[in-house]
């Protein structure tokens, strides 16, 4: 019998994907299935920046490229920093890699070990706390409060460092969330970091320029106390419908940048050479298709909101960013696994049980707005049709 090591035992999974196989293989039996679940834009990628991935394979960039990433990319990638933050970052700090979850797992192996401790958000994206485990350290849940919106307390995040923490990890706007931290509160977080300069700190932004009302997206790019220890996880998926092409990027602290190149070489060599050329046209280009997908995601936001809170024992806030509401369903009567597993087979509406974040998204689940108004109108109505069929009491629970 093969023995694999015993951390596998440890290793999660993200459940966006399980449900996409099961929804799936209940299409494939001919039924109607209507997929609020994976967080992937309905839109297709930009026509120049297929164009210039299709010029990079005509133009004969089949090969290897550097492991940090083709020059011109990691210029690119500071100059839409620049863009954006107003913050001067290095390309000598920029390591583009396959997926922004290569910049998490990369930054929780090279601080987690036994003994250590690192921080996550929960409700979080589950890979965090998946690899937490994984590389062998403790994972230490931050609290997200509906009643704040979704965001932290910072005197709580600080209340939770020991001498034993490694790394603080912090998304904004969040998944599964939708929440987005208020710069006071991330201005009081930093300002208690400073007595703890030890605390490596990894900022996901991959959702960054998805915001809504105005709602103001602060890089803790701009925080110059943080900018010795601050690792930057973003990317091209999100905000330019690049799922697929596997395009991520980290910014890491000058000490560390060796290390975390180091994994790559080690993991992936390099980083797709016909993307990247793709990955520079997508920053260089028109913003326009960016900003007519962030305008039909909050015409689609503004409805999803109303009508969850249309239906019986659902509570829905409104997100300030992402494409996720995440509304409580405890008023049903349900739990989060049970309410996403029977509202699939039932009501072919696939949807994520808020527990597949932590603990803490128990009672909620998460919606994926990422699809046409039409859809999102019939699976109301199938969840309205559900719900009226649902049993009350303790019996729902199980």
């Amino acid at each position: 019998m093969l023995q694999m090591a015993g951390r596998m035992e440890v290793l999660g999974t993200e459940t966006a994907f399980e449900v996409l196989a099961r929804a799936n293989a209940l299409a494939a039996q001919g039924r109607s299935i209507i997929n609020l679940g994976i967080g992937q834009p309905d839109f297709p990628t930009p026509d120049h920046i297929v164009e210039a991935g299709r010029k990079a394979l005509a133009d004969g960039h089949h090969g290897y490229t550097p492991a940090n990433g083709i020059p011109a990319l990691r210029a690119a990638v500071a100059a839409d920093l620049y863009r954006r933050h107003k913050v001067e970052v290095s390309p000598d700090q920029v390591l583009v890699v396959p997926g922004g979850k290569v910049t998490m797992f990369f930054a929780i192996m090279m601080f987690g070990e036994a003994g250590a401790e690192i921080l996550y958000p929960n409700p979080g994206f589950p890979i965090y706390e998946s690899v937490i485990r994984f590389s062998g350290a403790t994972p230490v849940p931050v609290p997200l409060y509906e009643s704040a919106g979704f965001s932290f307390n910072a005197e709580e995040v600080l209340a939770k460092i020991t001498p034993r923490t490694r790394l603080l990890i912090i998304n904004s706007p969040a998944n599964p969330t939708g929440g987005v931290v208020p710069r006071a509160e991330l201005d009081r977080l930093v300002a208690g970091l400073e007595n703890h300069p030890q605390v490596a700190v990894m900022s996901d932004e991959i959702y960054g320029e998805i915001l809504y009302d105005g709602a103001e997206h602060v890089s803790l790019l701009g925080y110059p106390s943080l900018r010795d220890r601050l690792i930057l996880l973003d990317g091209w998926s999100k905000t330019y419908a690049m799922t697929g092409w596997r395009m991520g990027y980290g910014v890491w602290p000058k000490a560390v940048f060796a290390a975390a190149e180091r994994l790559a070489i080690n993991c992936h060599s390099c980083v797709n050479a016909s993307a990247q050329y793709a990955g520079i046209a997508a920053l260089e280009g028109p913003r326009e298709p960016v900003l007519r997908m962030v305008k039909a995601f909050a015409e689609r936001r503004e409805f999803i909101v109303a009508a969850l809170n249309g239906l019986p024992g659902v509570r829905c806030a409104t997100p300030g960013g992402a494409f996720y509401t995440f509304p409580s369903i405890a008023g049903t009567g349900y739990n989060a696994r049970r309410f996403q597993s029977e509202l699939l087979d039932q009501a072919g509406v696939a949807t994520i049980a808020g527990t597949s974040f932590g603990a803490f998204g128990e009672d909620y689940v998460r919606f994926s707005y990422a699809n046409s108004l039409e859809a999102i109108t019939e699976a109301i109505e199938r969840i309205r049709g559900f719900l009226g069929n649902l049993p009350r009491g303790d019996a729902a629970k199980g």
